[in-house]
């Protein structure tokens, strides 16, 4: 097994996105429960979540698709420093939070360091998003490094759910 100190020895996922919207909000939408129904690739809800957000808190949730199956994950939250950087280990989890596999691969990385930044571009904010596996095996590394794809296609979605929330988000604040 690699320790997590040898994560950086796996080459990190990386994905970023501007959003037309202060660091502030954007850290916002992923720190305060309220606004975590955006979370989530393209075509699932969040139909359940607790967020306990400080080191040692966790966010635990249920993704359920159109067609009633539920996912479950959580984060264990790491850092957050707001509204700069979170960091928590990401995994697929049961009911009770406890850590399972990846419903769709026996191969999959138990566990994931992600850490995102909200980087200040003037009233937008640059998002990024890395992602690299810990404490897996070599067979677990293989499928990471093969699902980059996959993983831009995920988070593309995610991304896009977001972009979303915070125009409806900015509309709504407009409103009042």
């Amino acid at each position: 097994m690699n320790s997590v100190l040898e994560k950086s020895t796996q080459k990190p996922f990386i994905i970023s996105r501007v959003f037309e919207a202060p660091p502030e909000t954007v850290f916002r939408m992923w720190t305060e429960s309220r606004h975590m129904e955006w979370w989530g690739p393209a075509g699932v809800t969040i139909s359940h979540h607790e967020l306990d957000l400080r080191p040692g808190g966790r966010f635990h949730y249920c993704m359920e698709t159109a067609d009633g199956k539920k996912m479950w994950g959580k984060w264990t939250i790491l850092e957050v420093e707001k509204p700069r950087r979170l960091v928590f280990i990401s995994s697929f989890s049961d009911e009770a939070g406890g850590i399972t596999r990846h419903p769709l691969s026996d191969s999959w990385p138990l566990e994931m360091h992600s850490t995102i930044t909200f980087t200040p571009q003037g009233d937008k904010t640059l998002l990024t998003i890395e992602w690299i596996p810990v404490n897996a095996s070599e067979e677990e590394c293989r499928t990471f490094a093969e699902g980059f794809d996959s993983m831009r296609q995920g988070w593309t979605g995610c991304l896009d759910k977001l972009t979303e929330y915070l125009e409806q988000y900015k509309t709504r604040k407009e409103m009042k």
